[in-house]
């Protein structure tokens, strides 16, 4: 958790903060909103469908 409010303010500080931030692994779900608070688009816990993370990825990419 602390590791990614740093990433994603490096890429707010680079002009990069348009690149869709997802993570997913055995996050506690106390810990969900500081991650959305730091700009994580997504978060995964174990068990979620692989479908899932498909469909939200393909929701969340900007089309170029």
């Amino acid at each position: 958790q602390i590791l990614l409010p740093r990433i994603t303010g490096l890429l707010k500080e680079k002009g990069a903060d348009d690149i869709l931030v997802v993570v997913g692994g055995c996050i506690l779900k106390e810990d969900i909103p500081g991650l959305r608070e730091a700009g994580v688009s997504g978060v995964f816990r174990p068990g979620t469908p692989t479908s899932e993370i498909v469909s939200f990825v393909r929701e969340n990419i900007r089309k170029t």
